[in-house]
Formats: C-alpha cells, structure tokens, sequence
C-alpha cells in the first residue's frame, strides 16, 4: 500500500516537472531548475545540533553557545555553496547510440561550465544509477548514458536527474530535467527464422543472372565509337583494312537477392522482425540485396550505408513518412 502510494507520488511529481520545464536541446541551470533538501547526514547534523543546544540551555554554558551557533553557521553556508555547485551548468542533449529493441543503447550528454568549476555532479535517469563527475571551469565534458530498447521507432530520453551533495553532504542540490533528443530502436532481429537465401521472395526477381560490361570475358569486336578506350583496339584487324574494332568483354553480374516484405507471413512486427535478421545476415556477405517494403524500396547495393540505410527503414515502418 505504502509502495503504491509513494510511486503514485513520484509520477505526479515527475508529471508536474514536465509540464513546468518543458524539453529543450540545451538547459542552463537556474534558479527555477534547482531543488535543495536536507540529506540523511544533514537531518543527523541538525538533530545533533538541537541536542547540543538543548544541554547548553540545561547548563547555562556561554562556550556550548558558541559552538553550536559556529556549527550552525556552516551548515547554512554549505547549503548555499551546494546549491551554487549546480547553478550556471549547462547541460546539452548530444547525440544517441541507435540500438535493437530489448537491448542496451545509450544517449550521450554534454556539460559546460564557462568559467566555474562543478566538483562532484552525479549524472543518471534514477538516484540508484548516477556517474560522479567533475566539469572542469571553461571546459566541456561528455557523459554516455545507457538506456533500454524498448519498442522499435524513435525512443525519446527519460527525464534526465542531476544532483550534488558538495561540500559537506549536509544538503543535495538536485534537478529533473527533459532533454530534446531521441534514440533510434531497430526492431528486435528474429534469427530463429527460417532464411534462404536463394528461395527468398519472387525467383524471377531474388535471383537474376545477367550480363553486364566488365574485364572477364571476351564477348566480340563492335565499331569503334568516340570515347571508347584505346588500348580495346583491335589493331590487327585495323592492319587487315578491316577499320577500327573495339574488343568487348562481359562478365556475370550474380545474384540480386530482394528481401521482400510481402513474401513474408504473420503480423507486421513479425515481418520487420524477420527482415531484420535478414539484413544483418546479408550485409556480412560481398552479396548485393535490396528491402521491398509496401511503398518504398532501398537497393540494390551493399555495405555498411546501406546496412544502415535498410535498418532505419524497419525502424520507422509505418511510424513516418519514408
């Protein structure tokens, strides 16, 4: 019951936190960002303190008087130096690490200091996994944060949580904040999936034998035209009164293979799934394939700009405009 509530309580406040601070690329800390509260060590302090002055009355001890107003006093100075450890960071949203879904990715964050330094800031999306740092005065510093793959598409970042406890650990000075940026999900790959990939899609179309220009094969003389090589003369049949010929060769242009959304069974997700697998089991051969989705087509060609190419359209099927 107790549980409930207090998640309860998390999600509104999470939910007020996003309607006050809306998603930027860059955020500055300022004033309207940052929260301070007492930590476990400063409710202990002020409770050691309440009891110090509690004998001193007992005692009438002037001397007790004064250590527990000096005590006080830095107390209350660490509490503004906490808060001015955050104060003027700028965090900026720079870039993600595009993943499949159901497993890791990463969002990357860069914070800025013009001129102060920030000694011990914990960065992360919850309070148990935060990455201490320091940002230097008039430096950059990147910081890479994992994230789970959940659904395929864009993924948008978690609220972003970062917090100090400097000096003294007396007060945390924290702040939730929305950066603008997003983390391309793949769909998870069905490898199980039976694959053939001589067999796959239409036979008149996945896999065509023609002939093409090329170095391997002598095909025959044709006239000659502007433009064409001069070491593909035939000289000898020039020597003949014959003209001027030009040796032509051809070599076997292989097997085009098409992965082919139609060909496939079962729901969409599933298809995707399946032409996931497909792509990253081809792109490991010198083997040219094209991606027939309904409406759109990539291909033929090969190579890791294509791979990826072929990716973020399985990615974003359906979900945008291609």
């Amino acid at each position: 019951m107790l549980s409930a509530v207090l998640k309860t309580s998390r999600q509104r406040l999470t939910d007020w936190l996003g309607r006050r601070l809306p998603a930027l690329p860059t955020i500055k800390l300022q004033q309207r960002h940052i929260y301070i509260v007492p930590s476990a060590m400063g409710l202990s302090y002020a409770a050691a303190l309440i009891l110090m002055l509690l004998v001193a009355i007992n005692y009438q001890n002037s001397l007790a008087y004064g250590l527990i107003f000096l005590l006080a006093s830095v107390g209350l100075l660490s509490m503004f130096h906490t808060w001015r450890n955050l104060a003027g960071l700028k965090l900026s949203a720079a870039g993600s690490q595009a993943c499949f879904a159901g497993e890791p990715g990463s969002f990357t964050v860069r914070l800025s200091s013009r001129k102060q330094s920030y000694q011990a800031i914990a960065v992360g999306w919850n309070r148990q996994d935060l990455q201490l740092l320091d940002v230097a005065g008039g430096a950059e510093l990147y910081v890479e944060l994992p994230a789970q793959g959940v659904r395929r598409g864009w993924q948008p970042a978690p609220p972003l949580r970062i917090e100090t406890r400097y000096p003294l650990g007396l007060f945390v000075a924290w702040s939730q904040i929305k950066l603008a940026q997003s983390m391309l999900v793949y769909p998870q790959p069905l490898h199980e999936a039976p694959f053939d990939p001589v067999g796959q899609g239409d036979q008149q179309n996945s896999t065509q034998t023609t002939l093409r220009t090329g170095v391997d094969d002598y095909q025959g003389l044709n006239p000659w035209q502007p433009g064409d090589s001069l070491r593909r003369i035939h000289w000898k049949a020039w020597s003949k009164g014959q003209g001027l010929l030009v040796k032509q060769f051809t070599e076997q242009q292989g097997q085009q293979l098409v992965l082919d959304f139609a060909q496939l069974s079962g729901d969409q997700e599933y298809r995707l799934s399946v032409l996931c697998a497909q792509v990253l089991k081809v792109s490991q051969t010198n083997q040219p394939y094209s991606l027939a989705l309904p409406g759109h087509s990539i291909g033929p060609n090969q190579g890791a700009q294509h791979r990826r190419q072929c990716l973020y359209a399985l990615a974003v099927y359906g979900l945008e405009p291609l």
